[in-house]
């Protein structure tokens, strides 16, 4: 079909976004809509599925789910690097671009809100940490860091949870190192995208039953199709297990399954748990976090009514 044309009263060039939890459905309803446009590029904002080693344990779409729509940032990191937000938004912003150049549309796709965040509205721009801070800070109990985090930063100390070791360790850390707290380093964000572009964004947060049903039958899916070797596969590369990639949820239970201090069907259970509690936590974020005036769509997805969503953002896209 032909590429539809978009309102040239808007210099700004449009950008989809499809957000939402886990198996909420964005990937399909991202195929849909780029082939209802014509000219619709998918990019990846998902974290796990940025990585080539988890294929399947991060349900990145397969060939056929593509559908021969073009896909971008999906699988293209080694699992012994750290990706992370600001890496991303760079190849993003990168993506973003050269669709813009090539007259394609992107739709971005996921549900790793840091990842968008960072890339529409910036990051702070916290410099490096000193080292023998950094050492210092990480070898204190988490109560003692806390204590010390609310003489410092009382903010940062009242809204964190005391138990959460990485989160105040990385806010006193960056306060004594810096002399500002990390609060002041994010009020003065930079590199945001959003100014830029017309976005039209839409977020699934369907009934949570329908996503839970959802999320359980998908690792069935998961184990069935290869997930074990997928994952064994990544464990016999000896990798740092502290990397993203070896945190991904399924990799940590099929691990303790091999080593074989759980069953299959426990490590089964033991992932359906972790990602139902992840879904729910995403769930909790894209409620609240973004814009109030982001549409929300709240029931759930069947081959009919992505087939209407897909129309509905494409005609948004098209009056800009």
């Amino acid at each position: 079909m032909a590429s539809p044309s978009f309102s040239t009263a808007n210099a700004r060039q449009p950008v989809a976004l499809i957000a939402g939890p886990t198996a909420s459905g964005k990937s399909a309803l991202a195929v849909a809509l780029a082939k209802s446009l014509g000219n619709g590029i998918v990019v990846n904002a998902d974290a796990s599925q940025v990585y080539a080693d988890l294929a399947i344990l991060s349900a990145r779409p397969s060939a056929d789910e593509m559908d021969g729509v073009p896909h971008h940032l999906f699988g293209h990191v080694d699992a012994a690097e750290a990706h992370n937000a600001a890496r991303w938004a760079d190849e993003a912003r990168a993506t973003i671009a050269a669709a813009h150049e090539a007259g394609d549309v992107p739709i971005l796709v996921g549900g790793t809100g840091l990842y968008l965040r960072t890339l529409l509205y910036g990051i702070a721009p916290v410099p490096a940490i000193d080292p023998q801070v950094r050492e210092a800070v990480r070898a204190l109990p988490v109560a003692e860091a806390h204590a010390e985090l609310a003489k410092a930063d009382p903010d940062a100390a009242a809204r964190l949870n005391p138990a959460d070791s990485t989160r105040v360790a990385r806010a006193l850390e960056v306060v004594r190192s810096t002399g500002r707290t990390l609060g002041q380093w994010q009020s003065a964000t930079e590199g945001g995208i959003a100014g830029d572009i017309a976005l039209t964004p839409l977020v699934l947060l369907p009934p949570r039953d329908w996503l839970r049903g959802r999320c359980d039958q998908r690792l069935v899916q998961m184990f069935d199709g290869g997930a074990i070797d997928e994952a064994e596969a990544l464990l016999a590369r000896g990798l740092d297990p502290d990397l993203p990639a070896m945190r991904a949820i399924g990799v940590p239970q099929i691990a303790r399954h091999l080593r074989g201090a759980v069953t299959r069907a426990e490590a089964l259970e033991q992932a359906q748990a972790a990602t139902r509690q992840y879904a729910k936590r995403q769930y909790t974020w894209f409620r609240h976090q973004p814009p109030a005036d982001w549409q929300r769509h709240t029931e759930s997805l069947n081959i009919d009514s992505i087939k209407e969503l897909a129309i509905i953002l494409r005609d948004r896209l098209l009056t800009g």
